[in-house]
């Protein structure tokens, strides 16, 4: 049954003078970040995309029913392919294709991609600059959020390491999710680092020119890549190998059901970092040749 204002006993006028006076509840303000995810721009562009990406890459996208299908849940992933890190947005292609351009999802990238004009359109697709406050706030939206704790350190690793799990240590995501309460769904991927030769990482000489300091940058990652041959620094990015991907995504981790009402971060972190590496071990003996798959 419909309940109109009047069936309570108090009258239309009455009601607009108690509203007048009443405190409002403040409006809650999207940052600015997440404003840029255009579900028009997603719906547009998502068939060419995936035709391009499916063409190239010829993703194998498994275990997406897996992923709740509503409200916030963190998404953590293994990073593969350098600055055109394929594995991201074949994993985002397929995520809309799979929940539709209206769900809330966001991925979390370096400031400088998000400050490459020629990467603009990712913003449309939810890509937004890597930060505790940005991360929070997709969460807080409900929306699902992907991150890489390996961060550059681990999309430039040498392509003779591409079947690792490097994280370093980094525990921020375990964290963020205690916080928000959210569930750790990990997304498991291959092929990404075989999408160019990556020969070293340049830790040495990143910490020499001091590029932690002035871009938040501990590599400068030397490769060999098209269309540049040697590629220093990969600032401007490649033309990417077409390897084939593929990416596992695995059971959501309710972290306080599984580890209890205090968990250990650290006792989190082992858990997940060496069941994404039992994972990537499992799909690695899967792939016969380099690139083809």
């Amino acid at each position: 049954m419909k309940l109109a204002a009047t069936d309570t006993g108090v009258s239309s006028v009455s009601l607009a003078a108690i509203a007048s006076v009443a405190p409002r509840p403040p409006s809650r303000v999207v940052p600015q970040a997440l404003q840029e995810r255009s579900p028009d721009y997603i719906r547009r562009t998502l068939p060419f995309s995936w035709r391009l990406i499916a063409a190239w890459f010829r993703p194998e996208i498994r275990g997406l029913d897996l992923i709740p299908g509503s409200g916030p849940v963190l998404l953590v992933g293994n990073h593969s392919g350098g600055n055109v890190a394929p594995d991201t947005l074949a994993f985002a292609i397929a995520f809309y294709r799979c929940f539709g351009a209206e769900r809330g999802f966001f991925q979390l990238a370096h400031h400088l991609v998000m400050k490459a004009p020629w990467l603009a359109f990712l913003r449309k697709y939810g890509t937004i600059e890597a930060s505790r406050e940005n991360a929070e706030a997709a969460l807080n939206e409900g929306a699902a959020l992907l991150v890489y704790p390996g961060g550059d350190w681990e999309t430039h690793r040498p392509s003779w390491q591409g079947h690792e799990i490097e994280f370093t240590g980094r525990e921020g995501f375990i964290r963020l999710a205690l916080a928000t309460r959210v569930p750790i769904v990990p997304v498991v991927s291959i092929g990404g680092q075989e999408t160019a030769l990556f020969l070293t990482r340049g830790e040495r000489a990143a910490h020499a020119l001091q590029l932690d300091r002035r871009f938040r940058l501990k590599v400068l990652p030397v490769s060999l890549a098209l269309p540049w041959g040697l590629d220093i620094g990969d600032f401007f990015g490649h033309i990417p190998l077409p390897a084939k991907l593929t990416i596992h995504v695995l059971e959501p981790i309710d972290l306080h059901q599984r580890f209890g009402p205090n968990p250990d971060v650290d006792t989190i972190y082992a858990t997940i970092t060496e069941l994404m590496q039992r994972t990537l071990d499992e799909l690695a003996a899967e792939r016969r040749w380099p690139i083809i798959g």
